[in-house]
């Protein structure tokens, strides 16, 4: 599959959407009824776009609740793993999906998808699959296991045209370091929605959580 099946203009307006986002929450919701008072909470402290995993039975219909009730809000699908993966989030209406890694059989039907899509890589190898369908807009996952900001800048040598959203294992103290490298866009992560908080309904904290988190940034 060829990268001209993918539109340049479709990518710089991802990277406009990610660049904006600046922290995208990685949000695994469980419960159908969370969904909609998690993203207000989430909209309230200045996040407005979502990433809604599909690990859960709820997913679905978490991410159509959201996009249905909360206008505000940016819907993503994550955790897409297979072409039909990628046929759900289009059906759902996402603004654009992600994968913590990518097939070649995914890339394909990505390239052929009308939907942004942002395939996972962890090495220089899978960097460089994406990068030939035409996708130069990566998450790059486990970003720390995988090696952190030294693995980053060590992809940015040989690959500079490569742009990034690092998720897995980043904390709140660490969302600045990693935007201040000049290839990532933006910085996904679960750490503005602890499950803890989601069950036990604790909305104004992860509001406040949000808040401080884009505070921090703007230090």
């Amino acid at each position: 599959m060829s990268a001209q099946h993918i539109a340049p203009i479709q990518q710089e307006r991802l990277a406009d959407l990610l660049r904006s986002a600046a922290i995208i929450p990685v949000l695994t919701i469980e419960r159908v009824e969370d969904a909609v008072p998690l993203a207000r909470a989430l909209i309230d402290g200045g996040i407005r776009t979502l990433e809604i995993t599909l690990r859960t039975t709820a997913a679905a219909s978490a991410a159509m609740a959201i996009a249905e009730q909360v206008t505000d809000a940016v819907v993503a699908i994550g955790t897409v793993l297979n072409p039909q993966d990628l046929a759900r989030a289009s059906a759902l209406g996402a603004r654009f999906a992600l994968s913590p890694g990518a097939t070649p059989e995914l890339l394909d039907a990505a390239a052929d998808s009308d939907l942004a899509f942002v395939p996972g890589i962890s090495t220089a190898s899978e960097l460089m699959s994406a990068l030939e369908h035409g996708f130069g807009i990566v998450k790059f996952f486990p970003a720390v296991p995988a090696g952190g900001i030294a693995t980053l800048r060590a992809l940015a040598g040989p690959f500079p045209q490569a742009r990034f959203c690092p998720t897995g294992g980043i904390g709140d103290g660490d969302v600045a370091t990693w935007l201040a490298e000049p290839n990532v866009l933006a910085v996904g992560g679960s750490f503005l929605a602890p499950a803890s908080e989601v069950r036990g309904g604790n909305w104004a904290g992860i509001t406040e959580r949000a808040r401080r988190a884009l505070a921090s940034l703007r230090r």
